[in-house]
């Protein structure tokens, strides 16, 4: 990683990242980030979180030169569909309280024509988790779950192929198969910490050992897209999805060890220890 910290749905600015690309894949995780942390950091009631999601929201209409009148909305039709880009040709009139976000964003949205539907979804999912987490409302099923996780992971994938000049459709669905199994995956991971803060991922009728099960056949879906990225970006690719199937298998061990929900497991995390085997893992697929 950079010197930037890891926000778990984006592999962030590593050295295997041309340095063309790394102004504009900062720029976004600093919006994802920032987003994550209104939605989720400090003791904020949930009213005053969707109110400042609300106005992230507004920054990021202005930032992309689009009129707050227009009815951009969340879940709203009239947001611009995935192969919507966006041209900033003047400098939007934006907020004072993010333009370290903002100002970065606008700049990679000029150089890079980003869409703009993915960034909305991301805001979407962080008001989605508000919300759930103020109501005390769960997953139904794992089509919820699933649709939650279109908006929360796969945004990230789809701005990453689209700087590296991704589009077939082929590419698309693995990159949403992997970011979904990566957000399932977390979700597992925290799910002692969530639970805690009233937030729980877990579908309705489903046990744990089955959602590990769905996550490793997710990602198994989508790691082929390892091999239609280019250059070095496909190898750290490989290091994300073995990462992940890393943590996988420590989960796994936890459930034969321990059993039950996940609620009172330690957390797993990655050591330096494990990269060796990762690195192999890697070289193998």
């Amino acid at each position: 990683m950079s010197s930037i910290e890891h926000y778990e749905n984006f592999p962030v600015a590593s050295w295997l990242c041309p340095a063309r690309l790394r102004p504009a894949i900062v720029a976004l995780y600093h919006f994802a980030r920032t987003a994550d942390d209104l939605a989720d950091e400090g003791d904020a009631p949930a009213n005053q979180r969707l109110a400042d999601l609300a106005q992230y929201r507004a920054d990021l209409q202005a930032c992309l030169g689009m009129d707050s009148g227009t009815g951009l909305e969340p879940h709203s039709s009239a947001r611009p569909n995935s192969h919507t880009n966006v041209h900033v040709t003047a400098r939007a009139p934006i907020s004072t309280r993010w333009p370290q976000v903002f100002n970065a964003l606008q700049e990679a949205v000029q150089q890079h024509a980003l869409p703009a539907q993915p960034l909305f979804d991301l805001l979407d999912a962080f008001e989605q988790d508000v919300a759930y987490t103020q109501a005390g409302q769960n997953y139904r099923d794992r089509v919820e779950l699933l649709d939650y996780c279109r908006r929360s992971a796969n945004p990230v994938g789809r701005l990453m192929l689209h700087l590296y000049g991704v589009h077939d459709a082929t590419s698309l669905a693995q990159s949403d198969a992997i970011c979904s199994a990566l957000q399932l995956i977390n979700f597992w991971q925290d799910r002692q910490l969530d639970v805690q803060r009233g937030r729980d991922y877990l579908p309705e009728g489903h046990t744990l050992a089955e959602e590990l099960v769905f996550a490793r056949a997710l990602m198994a879906q989508g790691a082929p897209l390892v091999h239609r990225v280019p250059g070095r970006a496909g190898w750290e690719l490989r290091a994300v999805v073995q990462g992940g199937l890393a943590l996988l298998d420590k989960l796994d061990a936890l459930q034969d060890q321990l059993g039950g929900d996940g609620t009172a497991w330690p957390r797993p995390r990655l050591h330096k220890s494990d990269a060796l085997w990762i690195a192999w893992r890697c070289w193998r697929m």
